[in-house]
Parts: C-alpha cells; structure tokens; sequence
C-alpha cells in the first residue's frame, strides 16, 4: 500500500536525541508500505535536520532520500488548487504549508496513510477520498 512520509518522521529517523528516534528506525525497518516523499517535504527536513541535528546531517539525510529510490512527488497546479481550499476551510486551525500539500497530494493520489509524528493537522482533516488519514508509525 502507498503511504506518504512526512518531514517529523524523516527528521526522527536522523535525529538520535529526538524522543520518536526508536520509533521511526523501527518502522523503517519494517517497510511494509511504498513509501513517497511529495518534494515540498525537502527543504522543511532539510532546514529542521541542519538546525536540530547539524548541517552535515541534514546534506546526508537529502542526500540519502534522493537517492534511495523513494518517489519524490513534485506538487501539480491541482494540488495547488485544493491546498488553497483545504487552508480556507480550516483557516481557524492554521494547518501548515507541507501538511497541507500532503493532504492535497494523499487525496490526488488516492493514498491514506502517512508516517508522521506530527499528528495535529492530519487528525482534523476530513479528506475528500477517506474518512480518514491512517497516522503511522
């Protein structure tokens, strides 16, 4: 089954002192899903590896995710479209930029389940394809 990967997860995945670090290792291990990375989740891992981990980690850990092999989803001007959407309907929750290009991309593509430790968004969202997002690991 598709699922999406989100940046909390990539970025506990490179970050041994992040409390999600076993976790996110373990399910990595696992790797029961096709896992996909839509491209605006590049420069938000990016940024938060460098300032949480270190900058050598953060060109490590892009590198390692671009060339793993994982599909990288560039975003289309429909996801654009419905992001616009998504941000309106739930302007009072303020969702964030990537979370919502996920939500528009998951509904695109027909996916509903992302790897994420960043629960607040994806718990809110009523997705159009679903009754709901499945939150892993």
């Amino acid at each position: 089954m598709d699922a999406l990967t989100d940046t909390s997860f990539l970025l506990a995945t490179a970050a041994p002192r992040d409390q999600y670090h076993a976790a996110a290792r373990e399910a990595m291990s696992k790797r029961q899903d096709t896992r996909q990375i839509i491209a605006a989740v590049l420069p938000e891992v990016f940024y938060m590896t460098m300032v949480r981990v270190s900058y050598d980690a953060a060109v490590a850990l892009v590198r390692q995710i671009t060339t793993s092999g994982i599909p990288i989803i560039p975003l289309v001007d429909a996801d654009y479209r419905r992001m616009d959407e998504i941000m309106r309907q739930y302007r009072d929750s303020e969702f964030d930029f990537v979370d919502v290009a996920q939500m528009a991309v998951a509904e695109r593509l027909n996916i509903r389940r992302i790897y994420t430790f960043d629960r607040r968004d994806f718990v809110q969202f009523k997705p159009r394809h679903a009754d709901y997002l499945e939150l892993l690991p």
